[in-house]
Parts: C-alpha cells; structure tokens; sequence
C-alpha cells in the first residue's frame, strides 16, 4: 500500500482518523499514529488552549511519527488556532467547513501539509488552484456535517479523481478494509476513517454514545438540519424535535434557535442521549452488536481485510 498519500504523510498505512469534535484527542490521534496511519486532533470543539495541550501531549506520545490537526476554517478563534499549530509544528493540518485559499500558503510557509476536505468536485478544483497538498473527499454518508450536495462517496470519489491530480483520500460509509479497497478502485489513494474510530477505546466520546451507536440499524441515522449544515444524527429526543420542527417548516433561524449551543458536547461527550447532538455516520451499523475496539486494534483490521479482499479477488 505504497502510494503519494503514504509518501506525503510519511505514514505506514494510506489510513487517516478524522479530526472529529468532542471525539479525537490526543489519546486517540497518538494511537492511531503508532499504528500506521494518520491520527488528527480535532481541533473544532477546543479552545485554543486545550488545543495547545492535546498538540503537545500528542507529539511527546508519537515520538517523531506524523500527526496532524483538523482545523474547521469557520471557526471563531481561528487566527490564535493556527498561531498555535505553527508555533508547536504541527506537521499537517486536515482544513474543513470553508476555502483554504487563505491558509495554505500561510501553513505552507511554516513547512506544514495541507490536505482539505470537499464534497464537490467543484470544490476539489478550487483546492488545486489554492495549492493544498491532497484533498478528501467526504460522501454524504458520513457522519457529523455533510456537503448540501448529498453526494455518495461512490459518485463522488470518481467525479473528484476526474477533476483534479491531487493525491486523494476518500470518506463517507468507510470502516472496513473492503470499503477501502473499493475506495480505491474508484481512485482514491487512501481513506478517512470517522465513524469506526469515533467508536474506540481511545475516542473522547462518553461510553453511553458509543453504545448507542454500536446498537444502530441500517436507517437509523439521518440527515437533518439542511437549512442550517447538513447534519447526519443518531436517533434521540433533540433528532425528533429537529425533524418534527422541520416538519412543520421551520425556518433556519427558528432551527438554530432550536439547536442552541453545545448541543453536540452535550451529546457526543458528555452522554445526553435525549437532548444531545449525537452525530454519527450510516456505517455504524455494520458495527453493530460489537464492543469498542482499540484503535491499533482497528488499523490492523481494516488493513488485513484489504489483503484478504484483495486475494480474492484475484483468485
């Protein structure tokens, strides 16, 4: 699995957690480095601080092996994040929810990756020409924010392999090495990985999320909140009044109203399944009846289900 992904990042296995809020820490960014792939510190539900924290703690764990920050480019305290990022060298940053034309040349000054996550190949495009080192390209089925577009990363890998040259990680309904494999054929280069990592033993969330989600069923998950950003929820009491709300024609500002803040903490971290924001992809249920695993655990998995799919197929 030697690929330009592997060779940007330095990394063993094309493999990158996604920088999930309220969910990858330093625990789970370094166990998932020391595995072989990239983990990625969420940067979207820290301050600027805590983020300073986690970097070091994560850098000291790895021990001179890649890692990186996902950065969500609308994020109010931006400027001081990216200060942060520069000064502890960071060596990759994953950008998110915005253009990276602004920081890409910045972060490229400072010697560090860029890598930016789409859901368009239009947008795609307009990360080559703002110069990032490798884009993502995150099918609907993902879960947390989705692109308005409802793209399927079965659609949407090939369409962005055909715009643009950029090395190019896939995302969306991927937790298995077959998946991956598929990914691939499609013209991806290496996966991001979100959901089945959300789910591990290192994952920042509270026990009593991942239960939930390791017991959801195909259909269980869906996306609501499409005149605020796309979100794709977990069932729960907050999920109803969303869609109920919805329903009835609510419009974004009564939605926002409705949403309020620290919906997603309250439920991804600190375990309120009835009034919390529970963000997860479709894939869960594949995962479903499972224990939560070790990160390690997961990379090797994923990396040995590649290998026995790719046996049979050339069988």
């Amino acid at each position: 699995m030697i690929n330009r992904i592997n060779e940007l990042f330095n990394i063993k296995y094309p493999i990158v957690a996604g920088g999930m809020v309220w969910v990858s820490g330093w625990r789970l960014a370094s166990a998932v480095t020391n595995a072989g792939g990239l983990g990625l510190i969420g940067a979207g539900s820290m301050h600027p601080e805590v983020l300073r924290e986690h970097v070091a703690r994560c850098r000291e764990a790895v021990e001179g092996k890649t890692y990186g920050v996902n950065v969500p480019l609308m994020y109010p305290e931006i400027d001081t994040l990216m200060d942060i990022i520069a000064a502890e060298h960071v060596p990759v940053v994953f950008t998110s929810a915005g253009s990276p034309k602004k920081w890409t040349a910045w972060l490229h000054d400072k010697g560090i990756k860029v890598a930016h996550v789409v859901s368009s190949s239009a947008f795609a495009v307009k990360c080559e020409a703002a110069g990032v080192d490798a884009v993502v390209a995150e099918g609907f089925e993902a879960g947390g924010h989705n692109g308005r577009e409802e793209t399927t990363t079965m659609c949407l890998v090939p369409a962005v392999r055909r715009a643009t040259s950029l090395p190019l990680m896939a995302a969306g309904g991927i937790a298995t090495g077959e998946q991956m494999l598929a990914a691939e054929v499609l013209g991806a280069e290496g996966v991001q990985v979100g959901t089945r990592f959300a789910l591990t033993v290192e994952s920042s969330a509270s026990e009593a999320f991942k239960r939930l989600c390791l017991n959801l069923g195909e259909g269980d998950t869906k996306l609501l909140l499409k005149k605020l950003s796309p979100t794709r929820l977990a069932p729960g009491a907050f999920r109803d009044a969303v869609e109920r709300a919805e329903n009835d024609g609510a419009t974004a500002e009564q939605l926002r109203e409705l949403l309020g803040k620290g919906r997603a903490k309250r439920g991804i971290f600190e375990g309120d399944l009835d009034e919390g924001e529970l963000e997860i992809g479709q894939v869960a249920s594949l995962l479903r009846g499972t224990e939560p695993q070790s990160a390690a655990d997961v990379v090797a998995q994923i990396v040995a289900e590649r290998q026995t799919a790719v046996d049979r197929l050339i069988k």
